[in-house]
């Protein structure tokens, strides 16, 4: 799909230079994907500035978002209300002069620092009744078929069709800073396909990973794993297997992954996170599909594979964290034979 193939939205006031804050989803995915809202933003109002509310474990992806002026960083518990931190936040936002706030998130939470800043214009749906937080209510939610057709309805005028295509989220890193990366990391300059073998929940981790590596490091390709601290332990695992030409990435920094997955010349991963980077960074990525649906999770940036079982299971897609049905058997079917004779065929391609 090209960068820009998608319906238009006609520029409403040039002149405008209000600035807008847009709340997204703060899981790592869902981040990415929220970069399409603000690419329909910045068609309709070309000169107002647009920043993003984030965690401190998203906001590296900002500055590789273009069109995003801000990050504004908070790490706000998931639990509980914290209205002293959501006073704290309130205030920062007021002091930003901000003239329309849009609320991805349809929770009761998610709206209250854009109210308590008095932020004129807060758009979202209906959802938990937030009733004087939102003060420009959105209908329908339920009807729109995707995530993405969700979040994005909300950047459009209130009532305007939605476009036959939405476009794609973009992450672009210079090809100097990835060569930095490489080099402050001594991965050298060989062909390279990075691993992500982790995702939010088990039941979407294919766990052949290990053989994977074995088989790329003997074909020689050199093998990044991915992830966050939760994938030290697979990672050990997958370099045991693939040996010297194994390398473990994982860590806690974002941007390490983010520069990773630029660096690298194939991207394989579960349906997670680091999936949709790869994607909208424009690397060739694979994605590895088990209990959720491709269609409905799968970047629209696209995919150079998609990769799902041949055997008939009949409770997929089951969007279940934890696999209770038939022995995981969407992922478990996957052999690591499969994917590797895939990947290869991908790497050779990207060669010429």
């Amino acid at each position: 799909m090209n960068d820009d193939s998608y319906h238009s939205v006609a520029v409403e006031d040039a002149d405008d230079t209000r600035p807008i804050l847009i709340v997204p989803y703060m899981w790592i995915g869902d981040f990415v994907r929220g970069h399409s809202v603000v690419r329909v933003l910045k068609q309709r109002f070309p000169n107002r500035p647009v920043d993003l509310l984030a965690t401190s474990l998203c906001a590296p992806l900002v500055d590789y978002m273009p069109g995003v002026r801000a990050a504004i960083v908070r790490d706000l518990p998931r639990g509980r209300l914290a209205l002293a931190q959501q006073r704290a936040l309130a205030a920062d936002l007021r002091a930003r002069n901000y003239a329309t706030a849009l609320v991805l998130p349809r929770t009761w939470k998610s709206a209250i620092a854009p109210a308590l800043a008095g932020i004129p214009e807060r758009i979202g749906f209906v959802g938990e009744a937030r009733f004087g937080l939102i003060n420009r209510w959105r209908w329908g939610e339920k009807r729109l078929p995707r995530f993405l057709d969700k979040n994005a309805a909300l950047a459009l005028p209130d009532g305007a069709a939605l476009p036959p295509e939405w476009p794609v989220p973009q992450l672009r890193v210079s090809r100097e800073e990835a060569l930095r990366f490489r080099q402050t990391n001594q991965l050298g300059q060989g062909g390279a396909v990075a691993l992500a073998p982790g995702s939010v929940g088990s039941s979407k981790r294919w766990t052949y990973y290990p053989e994977l590596a074995r088989h790329l490091a003997r074909h020689g390709l050199d093998v990044w794993v991915v992830g966050g601290p939760g994938e030290k332990a697979i990672a050990a695992e997958i370099v045991a297997a693939g040996g010297s030409r194994v390398r473990d990435l994982t860590g806690t920094d974002l941007r390490n992954g983010i520069l990773a997955m630029a660096a690298a010349q194939l991207a394989v991963s579960n349906d997670s996170g680091l999936m949709h980077i790869a994607a909208a960074l424009g690397t060739p990525t694979m994605g590895i599909f088990g209990p959720t649906s491709p269609r409905l999770w799968a970047p629209i940036n696209g995919l150079a594979a998609t990769i799902q079982t041949k055997t008939h299971v009949p409770c997929q897609p089951c969007h279940r964290p934890v696999c209770r049905m038939n022995d995981h058997a969407c992922m478990r079917d996957i052999p690591a034979s499969e994917v590797a004779e895939e990947a290869m065929r991908l790497v050779a391609e990207a060669a010429h």
